[in-house]
């Protein structure tokens, strides 16, 4: 039997007769402020569960299902989260600092806050999230689907976005210095060339208003 506990209180939240959590089916689960810190939890199913201020960080996710899922202010620090479906979750104020969510879903999800900072995004599907205020320096979000994504007051510096899709993106207040945009569709479908010079007026990365 495992007992997962709450981080402070040792609280136990929830029992689980089997040995191990990988593949588990923990959806609706109620665990909120629990310690999954460095577990395996690869094809855990937590679909709609209440996982706020949960520490995952460096746990073992990859391939977890967390459509619906509450996770906000919870801690996915260098966690594992390659191929993770992340459909409509609430990840306002969540830590994914350093992180590796390649090959991620995380369509619909809500972001606002959340601490993105070295984070590997790599082919995410992020497209129609909303990453308003989102940290996301030094991201690498290279090829990643940001169609529609809401990106106001998002902190980009130093990302990478080579290749990535951001038609019909919102990008007021985006700070992106040092950004790189090879290859990248802007938000009004131009692709960004590999040189790209300066004008008196804009920065580069704005080659969308020329």
């Amino acid at each position: 039997m495992i007992e997962i506990k709450h981080a402070t209180t040792q609280d136990v939240l929830y029992r689980f007769e089997e040995q191990s959590l990988r593949d588990a089916h923990l959806d609706n689960a109620k665990i909120a402020g629990a310690d999954l810190s460095n577990m395996d939890l690869r094809g855990v199913t937590f679909r709609n569960a209440d996982l706020r201020e949960v520490n995952f960080s460096r746990a073992n996710l990859q391939g977890a299902i967390l459509i619906n899922a509450n996770l906000s202010r919870a801690n996915l620090e260098f966690a594992n989260l390659q191929q993770v479906d992340m459909t409509n979750a609430f990840l306002d104020d969540t830590c994914f600092a350093e992180a590796d969510l390649s090959h991620s879903i995380l369509r619909y999800s809500k972001m606002t806050g959340a601490d993105c900072k070295g984070a590997i995004f790599l082919r995410a599907d992020i497209s129609l999230a909303d990453l308003n205020q989102v940290n996301c320096n030094d991201a690498n979000m290279a090829h990643c689907d940001l169609r529609g994504t809401n990106l106001a007051g998002a902190n980009l510096n130093g990302a990478n976005l080579t290749g990535a899709n951001m038609l019909d993106a919102k990008m007021v207040d985006v700070q992106m210095t040092g950004v790189h945009m090879e290859n990248a569709i802007g938000p009004h479908g131009k692709v960004v060339p590999l040189h790209q010079t300066t004008t008196k007026h804009l920065r580069w990365w704005e080659f969308w208003k020329r």
